[in-house]
């Protein structure tokens, strides 16, 4: 009788969302504080959709939560799953518009506008990392 070694897989997938919004050629990233999962990487703003909620539902709570801002969420632009170590991330990036004023740091670290050739500077998420380099047509 052969046994098969369990091969290490996540085994929770987790959905996403997260918001691209461009002003004057520039991206509004958070970065996650130092006590979340991921401590102090960088990230487009958004979270994690909750049962019974739609993406742009959960986007704009998420958005409302972190930055204290209201958008209005446009379409889907990207895709990507990335497995962690304990779970999957299924990270959906909607095209998004801030409709209210500025947005304030709420429950991130902090907040920037930068061009997309400024990413490099940041540390991001391995799911943004891997959004991003789609995004560019570099992936």
């Amino acid at each position: 009788m052969s046994t098969t070694a369990a091969v290490s897989q996540p085994t929770k997938t987790i959905r996403v969302v997260a918001a691209v919004i461009e002003r004057d050629g520039q991206y509004l990233i958070t970065q996650r504080r130092p006590s979340a999962v991921l401590p102090l990487l960088w990230e487009f703003p958004g979270g994690k959709v909750e049962g019974g909620e739609t993406d742009a539902e959960a986007l704009r709570r998420e958005v409302r939560h972190r930055l204290d801002a209201e958008i209005e969420v446009g379409t889907l632009i990207s895709f990507v799953s990335h497995a962690y170590e304990a779970y999957s991330v299924d990270l959906h990036l909607y095209d998004c518009r801030l409709v209210s004023e500025a947005p304030r740091a709420a429950n991130v670290h902090e907040f920037r506008w930068v061009r997309s050739d400024e990413f490099e500077k940041y540390p991001f998420t391995p799911a943004d990392e891997a959004s991003m380099s789609k995004l560019l047509g570099e992936g």
